[in-house]
């Protein structure tokens, strides 16, 4: 949020499961601002079962378009392209006047950023902060996509404080893969994923209240 307010780029690609505070939530302050509402916004969802949750999202939070983690290599450019073209009312083939040759406006800069992890060196057994790191942000994803696909549901079953009982199975499938994926040994640490569940409902009764 501060380098959108800083630097005021004509796009943000937005990642829904940001460390400290989800994409959505972002993207609603930036829509919400008068020095950014015209800023355009891509959120970057993070589908962690393509089979069952690749479908259109119910909200997009005021974002301007989205895409998945493995579909950035063929269709980023394409939105970008689209996104900083401005959009013209539809005219018949009969109707359109000649397009002059004149030369192809330059594309928009892309920059990418690469972020440095410090993490200090571990004796045998003792897990790494890299690993629980990654802990921590695969229960932040598993839980962003659960909301974000059914964000209408959610939204009633958190002020109904039945959030629980609503997406149970959905819980339990997350679960599943979560600990397929994360060690025995990072999970002895910490109830990560419930940790995720339980910062999300928090975050979205303030939101909701």
């Amino acid at each position: 949020m501060i380098k959108a307010l800083k630097e005021q780029p004509f796009l943000s690609l937005l990642e829904v499961a940001l460390p400290k505070i989800y994409g959505f939530e972002v993207c609603k302050k930036i829509k919400s601002r008068t020095e950014t509402k015209d800023m355009k916004v891509i959120l970057l969802a993070s589908v962690y079962d393509k089979k069952k949750y690749r479908r259109e999202p119910n909200s997009l939070y005021g974002a301007d378009d989205y895409l998945e983690e493995d579909e950035i290599s063929a269709v980023l450019l394409g939105k970008i392209n689209k996104l900083s073209t401005p959009q013209e009312e539809e005219k018949p083939e009969s109707a359109r006047p000649p397009e002059p040759s004149a030369p192809q406006p330059a594309q928009p800069e892309i920059r990418t950023e690469t972020r440095l992890v410090a993490t200090s060196p571990t004796s045998e057994g003792v897990p790494s902060d890299e690993k629980i790191e990654k802990a921590k942000r695969l229960a932040r994803t598993i839980i962003n996509d659960i909301y974000l696909y059914n964000s209408a549901k959610a939204d009633e079953s958190i002020k109904n404080n039945n959030f629980y009982t609503v997406f149970a199975s959905d819980i339990r499938e997350g679960k599943k893969l979560y600990e397929n994926r994360i060690s025995q040994e990072i999970r002895n640490i910490n109830d990560f994923y419930r940790e995720a569940i339980e910062n999300f409902l928090a975050a979205k009764k303030k939101l909701l209240a």
